[in-house]
């Protein structure tokens, strides 16, 4: 049925189909479940407490081989990232190293390379790592919390639960992500989060917004006659919107350099997870929570 003042497009059967779309999330997120049961995340330094190492080591090198030389004295669970305008410069990030380990990382560097500099060596406390982890975990309950109140004020109680609920599935996405593929974890993958929850959310605004006006304009209408004729008009902008971004994020990935690859991938993950979410859980969630009734005429 077409009414009057709602564009005509091909409509797509988004709702019809709600629970495949939520089923497929939900074997993903219990897959991460699983490996989070099993063998938890992989906590970097920023975390778990360690030695943190930058040489200038005043030549191009191979991350391979720098990674060789620190194996071969018997260190393991190290991250190595090259840093530096002319990538010239090494970090390496260790779990806690006795003198003589330092000692002997430090000399097998200088060995390699001739030229080679210590300038800067830090020690992260583990008690340091467990206050980042607490204050990232209250910093994703504010902004879940401000979502909540922010999209409940502005359409009603149940799209605030069903936009949180679309964030959380984001969170589980990129939490299952790291844990089955077992990467390592540093302050940067917060900052991705929260990253990804304020795009994520905007976009499902927009969606949210559109359901709001065609509800006023279709009526006595089903909401999932609404809501899939609101995601069918979105979905070319959620979709060039995401493509855009994500052409970005991917080159920075490849191009940027090794002190920026955790956050890109973390935010790749995370935008795929939230165009997904957007179209095919925070929608369908909020149909699920007023059931099948029907809008009366604004």
């Amino acid at each position: 049925m077409v009414h009057k003042g709602v564009k005509t497009l091909r409509k797509y059967a988004f709702m019809e189909r709600k629970w495949l779309w939520i089923g497929i999330s939900l074997i993903v997120i219990a897959a991460g479940l699983f490996s989070l049961a099993t063998r938890g995340l992989n906590w970097g330094v920023d975390f778990t407490g360690g030695d943190i190492l930058h040489f200038d080591i005043g030549e191009p090198y191979s991350l391979a081989e720098a990674r060789q030389k620190i194996e071969s004295i018997g260190l393991k669970n190290v991250e190595v990232k090259e840093a530096g305008d002319n990538r010239e410069e090494l970090i390496i990030r260790t779990p806690v190293l006795s003198l003589e380990q330092k000692n002997s990382l430090i000399q097998i560097i200088k060995e390699r390379w001739s030229k080679a500099q210590l300038i800067r060596a830090e020690k992260v406390d583990a008690i340091i790592g467990k206050e980042l982890q607490r204050q990232a975990l209250i910093a994703l309950m504010i902004a879940n919390c401000g979502v909540l109140l922010y999209v409940a004020f502005r359409f009603e109680f149940k799209s605030g639960i069903a936009a949180i609920g679309a964030l959380i599935h984001d969170v589980l996405i990129m939490v299952s992500f790291y844990s089955i593929f077992y990467i390592p974890i540093d302050i940067t993958f917060v900052a991705a989060i929260l990253t990804v929850v304020g795009y994520s959310i905007n976009d499902t605004i927009v969606i949210f917004d559109r359901i709001r006006e065609n509800q006023r304009i279709m009526g006595k209408a089903k909401f999932d006659d609404i809501a899939n004729t609101s995601i069918t008009q979105c979905l070319t902008r959620s979709i060039n919107t995401s493509l855009t971004t994500l052409l970005a994020i991917i080159s920075l990935y490849f191009l940027g350099g090794e002190t920026i690859k955790d956050f890109t991938l973390a935010l790749i993950v995370g935008i795929v997870s939230g165009v997904y979410s957007t179209i095919f859980i925070a929608t369908p969630i909020w149909s699920i929570l007023r059931g099948q009734q029907k809008v009366a005429r604004a």
